[in-house]
Formats: C-alpha cells, structure tokens, sequence
C-alpha cells in the first residue's frame, strides 16, 4: 500500500486520538479551570485555531461549499445554542465529578442520542441493527452509571456526561441540515460564537480567569481535539468514505479510557468491565447501520 492509501488512515486515525484526548487532558485541567470558563476558552481555542489553520493553509477552496444563506442561520444557532454552549458545559460539570475513563467510554452514548433524536424529530426509520445497539449501549451506560456508593441511584456525574451526549446529538442532527454549507466556516463559526457567549456566562457568574498558562494550555486542547479532530475526520472521509472513517473515529472513547487509565493510573473496576464489552457490541452493531452519527463538536 502506497503512501497516498495510507494516507487518509492516519487522517482518521489522528481524528480518533485528537478527540480521545480531550476527556483526559480536561480532567486534568478541571482542578485549575472552572468548568464554564474551561468550555469556553475549548471553543474559543477550536475557533481561533481553525481560522487560522484555514488562513495559513489556503484551504477555503478545498474544504468549503456553497455559502450559508439566510434559511441555514436558525439550524446553525440551533447547533451552537446546543452542542456550543450546552453541551460542552455540561460535559465540564459532569466530568468534574466522574473518572476520566468512565466519562470516555459514556461519551459512546452520542450515538445512541443522535440516532434516537433523528428517529423522533426528522422521522427517520431506524433498523432493527440500531434497534439492538441503542438497547446495548444504553445498558451499559447505565452500567457505567450507576452509583459506586451502593446507594440506589445514579451517578450525577456520569448523568451529566449523558446529557451532553443527548445535546450532542441534537447538534448533529441540527448541523447535518447545513453541513455541505462549508464544515470548517461551520465549525469556526461555532466556536467563536460558542466560545464568547460561554466565556460571557462565566464572567456574568463571577467565575474568574485562570492563570494566562492554563488558558493556552485549554486554547491548544481546544484546537486540536474540538478543531483539527475535524479537520482530519472530514478529509479523511473524502478519501475513505463515511463508514471507514467512522468505524476508525468510534475508537475516540475507548483510546479515551484507555489513555485515562495511564494518566491517572487506575484500575478498571467491576462496573467498567461489565460495560466494555456490551458497549463495545452496541457501537460495532451502530457502525454497520449508521455511518455518520458523528458530525462536529
């Protein structure tokens, strides 16, 4: 295999590791960043690094459509209010409270969220192969949920990393409406927009800014697991088609736990070795049926 076949591979791939990373790498700066203030500058820093990827590299030409017109702004601010603003908020407070390896592998339930939102919001028919992997993987996040204490209830933490998956989902569902429009002018769209009104919210609570080093340091993560994950997912897909490329990005959460588990050198427990497998099945079943559940962070 020549370089050039190998090529589009690595694209997906990078995708993959870039966006696994965020969950780790965000645990990490949690215990500096508030979690308002840390979901806006990881926008902030995908939108900066973008438009500046796309400067540099002259790729307006090469990546980007037809223009948005003024039918396309309510579903590009119905994705920014959702999987911009919300989303990534509620992340940050559910992550703060939830093991980083934990939190990865719940980060699956995106699939599930924008399946089952498709089928309910824009009547699209759902197979019996989706039927199955919406029931495995929603077993195992409850599962992976389910509160270590042995009290009967579910973890806060891990109910809020679900409730971004379910934002996320409306957010690709909104976003598919206007995704030949231009992804990258989308996306850089989104994070400036995402990023601003997060970092106003933040400000407006009294949170304060972190120190200027830890502010890059959540810029960069930004860029490249919210920012250049996307710009490897995308050209890898021209190359591989939607199903390849999506079968190498569903690795994110499972690299994601993985990683999380060497940064914080921990164990998988009982609970996360149950889940794996029937998560593992659910999004391999997911794969099969549907090739693009995931669009742009």
């Amino acid at each position: 295999m020549t370089y050039s076949k190998y090529h589009p591979v690595v694209q997906a791939l990078l995708a993959s590791v870039f966006f696994a990373t965020s969950i780790p790498a965000a645990k990490i700066l949690l215990g500096k960043i508030d979690p308002v203030i840390m979901a806006a500058l990881l926008y902030l820093g995908s939108g900066i690094g973008l438009l500046l990827f796309k400067v540099v590299a002259h790729r307006v030409k090469s990546t980007d459509q037809a223009g948005l017109a003024k039918a396309d702004v309510p579903w590009l601010i119905g994705a920014i209010c959702a999987g911009g603003i919300a989303a990534p908020i509620v992340l940050m407070f559910g992550l703060r409270n939830t093991p980083a390896a934990t939190a990865s592998l719940l980060m699956n339930f995106e699939g599930v969220a924008t399946s089952v939102i498709a089928a309910i919001m824009f009547k699209e028919a759902l197979g019996k192969r989706i039927g199955v992997a919406v029931a495995l993987i929603t077993a195992a996040s409850v599962i992976l949920s389910w509160d270590k204490t042995g009290s009967l209830r579910f973890s806060i933490g891990a109910i809020g990393i679900i409730g971004a998956c379910v934002l996320w989902g409306l957010d690709n569902n909104v976003t598919r409406h206007i995704s030949a429009k231009g992804p990258l002018a989308i996306t850089i769209a989104k994070g400036f927009s995402a990023g601003i009104v997060s970092l106003g919210i933040a400000l407006a609570l009294g949170n304060s800014l972190p120190s200027f080093g830890y502010i890059v340091l959540a810029a960069v993560l930004g860029f490249f697991a919210y920012g250049m994950s996307i710009v490897f997912f995308i050209s890898a897909m021209r190359n591989l088609g939607a199903a390849r490329t999506s079968a190498y990005f569903g690795t994110a959460p499972f690299i994601g736990a993985l990683l999380s588990f060497i940064v914080f050198k921990q164990i998988p427990d009982v609970q996360f070795l149950c889940a794996v497998p029937i998560m593992l099945a659910g999004v391999i079943c997911l794969l099969n049926e549907k090739h693009e559940q995931h669009a742009y962070p």
